[in-house]
């Protein structure tokens, strides 16, 4: 779908931005809480789930967070003193350490993903074909705005 030269700014799309921030606040607010309770930070839940999915780069993390590769390397070695978190070479570069999430890490990041009750309770209470076309939509304008399909927490 081609881009409108001007963005629009009719009720509809303002009220549509207004509910995307508030999604957003609800979704970071139980985030914060959830992490929390695995005495976690934001930040190192954030990174923890991503790990739980797959291995990554150090410098691909701090790519997908949008942060210095520092920063991130602060953040594994709390998880990593943890034992949520290992550092292992890349076996497709030797050179290349890869992070990724322990058994423990892995069961601490589903933990985390379920303790997000406000959007799986409403999400319930759609159909599978609504849920797909959230889904597609959601993807679609990450996709036009270039953000790619980003992980959260």
């Amino acid at each position: 779908m081609a881009r409108a030269s001007q963005p629009r700014s009719d009720e509809v799309t303002l009220e549509v931005v207004e509910l995307i921030g508030s999604v957003v606040a609800r979704y970071h607010e139980e985030y914060e809480e959830a992490a929390a309770e695995h005495a976690l930070t934001g930040a190192q839940a954030g990174v923890l789930n991503l790990l739980a999915r797959h291995p990554l780069p150090m410098r691909k993390l701090a790519e997908k967070l949008k942060c210095e590769p520092s920063n991130v390397t602060g953040i594994v070695d709390r998880l990593e003193s943890r034992g949520l978190v290992e550092r292992r070479p890349d076996p497709n570069d030797r050179r290349v350490k890869l992070a990724a999430a322990t058994d423990e890490g892995r069961r601490v990041a589903s933990g985390l993903r379920d303790a997000l009750r406000f959007a799986r309770e409403p999400l319930a209470g759609l159909s599978d074909e609504e849920r797909r076309t959230l889904r597609d939509l959601l993807r679609r304008m990450l996709d036009d705005t270039g953000d790619g399909h980003a992980a959260a927490g």
